[in-house]
């Protein structure tokens, strides 16, 4: 169809998008969607279980850093976050290997195994690029929830529930986390999105074939069908987790309501 004009080509590749049909690899040969299917999932899996480390870690480590401003505890989370901020993760990933390599032998498996098929394999695959994506996700995290946590403990209300004697946990997890978190949940869905497209040279240096390094191949071979596909799946993944986000907004601030 490149002989037809751009609105002509245009039309028939968002018809064949609402039919979940992106054509077929230049590459391959084999339809976009059946190539996407099969790297999709390692993607998804490893961008969910790098969120829930970050998650775990950042959330916690932010608020207790708040809590202690400007004590030993406050410098170790500070020193650990930007750790993470100014080390590349492909760089942290390499290391991993190596002294994995090195003192245990151990290598990274070069086929994906589902967890729904063999759930020890696919720890064993996984485990390292989750920690690894996961360490500079919650970096990240970890400074955007002490900074808001910090603004909201100089707040009138939490100074007036100090004065009213209530216990510390009530204080800093019922009233301070809760409206804090607007910021921080803008952040964890940004990077979620991110990284199921985004996660090119990890997925290169562990060996996965997910989207990321499928991105990188069709690149290299001129394979627009799959490059067209993979930019609409990111896109479509930013809106998608936008929308959820602003959702999600209601449940933690009262004052936001959707009619």
């Amino acid at each position: 169809g490149l002989d037809q004009p751009l609105w002509v080509q245009f039309g028939t590749w968002l018809w064949g998008v609402l039919r979940f049909d992106f054509g077929t690899s230049l590459w391959t040969g084999r339809p976009v969607v059946e190539e996407l299917l099969v790297r999709l999932p390692l993607s998804l899996e490893l961008a969910l279980a790098a969120t829930a480390v970050s998650v775990i870690i950042a959330i916690p480590f932010g608020m207790l850093a708040a809590m202690r401003q400007d004590t030993w505890v406050d410098y170790a989370v500070r020193v650990i976050s930007i750790g993470g901020l100014a080390i590349p993760s492909f760089w942290v990933g390499i290391l991993c290997i190596l002294l994995l390599v090195i003192f245990f032998g151990w290598g990274p498996p070069l086929e994906f195994t589902p967890p729904w098929i063999d759930p020890w394999a696919n720890f064993q695959m996984m485990i390292w690029p989750v920690i690894t994506v996961g360490y500079r996700y919650a970096a990240v995290t970890t400074r955007m929830t002490r900074s808001t946590m910090l603004e909201v403990l100089r707040e009138d209300y939490i100074r007036t529930a100090w004065a009213k004697g209530l216990r510390e946990r009530a204080v800093v997890v019922r009233h301070a986390l809760k409206n804090s978190m607007l910021p921080v949940i803008t952040l964890i869905g940004t990077e979620f999105a991110f990284l199921i497209g985004g996660l090119v040279v990890t997925e290169t240096v562990f060996t996965l074939n997910g989207v990321g390094r499928f991105v990188v191949d069709a690149v290299a071979h001129r394979d627009y069908p799959v490059v067209q596909a993979l930019i609409f799946l990111t896109a479509f993944s930013f809106v998608i987790v936008n929308l959820l986000v602003d959702l999600t907004y209601a449940w933690f601030d009262p004052r936001i309501r959707y009619r």
